[in-house]
């Protein structure tokens, strides 16, 4: 079961954003992550939780920050509940999606598990709904994923595969790279991996493909 801290900053001019406190495991129903994030003072900044399915859709995410709190889940696309600080105000949303998306370094892993890429088989378009900070407003949008490597390491504790992925925002034409590891994000553009407890879980043996 990985342990560890992320780092966050803004991927332009580099403002620290605070820290992102982890632990993730795969289980019989697919893997889920919990983490709770600070600010840049070291305050409490929000929490989240996350379980996929065995096929990598999200069974439940649960994301808390700056007294916001949004609760959804993978039904007729995605769906999801957003309430106000004061708790007397809740939204309903849905949409068209495959998945959800946001700053933690989550929702990086949960998107490569769904896909389920293989190098040299081209880019895969995905459409998902963000939830954006300060007050976890929900846009959607859609990226292209495209795994454009995957290499074996040695480590003191045995073999480690990182997937290399480029991830292109088709609304702004922007590139990153994202490094992967099992269930754990190595580097990406505003993400930093500053400590890490156990190494990445290797997941099972993958289902086939399913389309999106």
């Amino acid at each position: 079961m990985p342990r560890g801290r992320y780092s966050l900053h803004d991927p332009h001019d580099h403002t620290p954003l605070g820290e992102e406190h982890f632990q993730c495991a795969p289980g019989p129903s697919g893997w889920r992550y919990v983490a709770q994030r600070t600010s840049p003072s070291g305050d409490h900044a929000g929490s989240v939780d996350l379980t996929l399915d065995e096929l990598g859709r999200p069974l439940r995410v649960e994301l808390h920050a700056a007294s916001w709190q949004v609760k959804g889940a993978a039904l007729d696309g995605v769906t999801w509940v957003r309430t106000d600080p004061t708790g007397e105000h809740a939204t309903e949303g849905n949409a068209g999606a495959h998945a959800f998306t946001g700053a933690s370094p989550a929702f990086l892993v949960a998107i490569s598990r769904l896909l389920r890429l293989e190098p040299g088989a081209g880019a895969v378009r995905v459409r998902l709904v963000a939830f954006t900070d300060p007050v976890l407003a929900p846009l959607t949008l859609d990226q292209s994923w495209a795994l454009r490597g995957r290499a074996g390491h040695t480590t003191d504790t045995g073999p480690l595969v990182v997937d290399e992925y480029e991830v292109s925002e088709l609304d702004t034409g922007e590139v990153r790279t994202v490094y992967i590891a099992g269930d754990v994000v190595l580097a990406a553009p505003g993400i930093e991996l500053e400590d890490l407890e156990s190494p990445p879980s290797s997941f099972a043996a993958r289902p086939l493909q399913h389309p999106l």
